[in-house]
């Protein structure tokens, strides 16, 4: 669904070039998991949903280009809340992840779509993500899982948190040279529990960014 256009040229703008320490994650397969330095440490296993990783060619969130490839699939199998604000936050919280995911596949962290989804230290631990895959010549390949998502409204409106789990067992680290998926078995730390704090961008209408993002690693909640 188009709610709106964002002019990128003023999300770059809006967006600051900062950087936070790389935090890797997983077992000996290298897994995808998504961590973040100083976040809080510490159920139902997801169901099957068929929504696309990356938004359809025709139709592109505020403007911005989120397609993914196809071996690269983000899934949200949850459910929009009825506030109207709280759903266009759990959207563009996921539209964040996509970002992510494609500076992944574009080997940059600056791709117009960060500066439209992330700001402070959302955009901190995107780039973060991104560098740590750039520097180890990876990408990523498989099926990366997002449920049991939850959504609460600050007082003042113009801040959500978005909380969900995250299933990364079947999504893998690929070589960027060799193709090479690096597969281990499944554990623990495949499964995060991610908060993100979306704020309405200032000068948008219906507009969200990650403001900040804490991960519980190896949530067992999340299994």
């Amino acid at each position: 669904m188009k709610r709106r256009s964002l002019p990128v040229a003023a999300a770059l703008a809006a967006s600051a070039a900062l950087l936070l320490t790389a935090c890797g994650g997983g077992d000996d397969k290298s897994s995808d998991n998504d961590k973040i330095a100083g976040a809080d440490q510490g159920s139902k296993t997801p169901e099957q949903s068929t929504e696309p990783s990356g938004a359809p060619a025709a139709d592109k969130p505020d403007g911005v280009d989120l397609s993914l490839p196809k071996d690269m699939n983000l899934v949200f199998d949850w459910d929009k809340p009825k506030d109207k604000n709280e759903a266009a936050a759990m959207d563009d919280a996921a539209n964040y992840i996509r970002a992510i995911y494609r500076g992944v596949d574009k080997r940059t962290t600056q791709d117009a779509s960060l500066a439209a989804y992330a700001t402070g230290d959302g955009l901190k631990y995107a780039r973060t993500q991104i560098d740590a895959r750039l520097e180890g010549d990876w990408t990523s390949t498989g099926t990366r899982r997002h449920y049991q998502a939850t959504t609460r409204s600050a007082s003042n409106g113009n801040s959500v948190e978005v909380a969900f789990c995250v299933d990364s067992s079947k999504f893998y680290s690929k070589d960027v040279k060799t193709g090479k998926a690096l597969k281990g078995t499944p554990s623990i730390s495949d499964f995060d529990y991610f908060k993100i704090i979306m704020i309405k961008y200032p000068t948008g209408n219906e507009m969200w960014q990650a403001s900040k993002v804490f991960v519980e690693a190896k949530a067992s909640k999340c299994q």
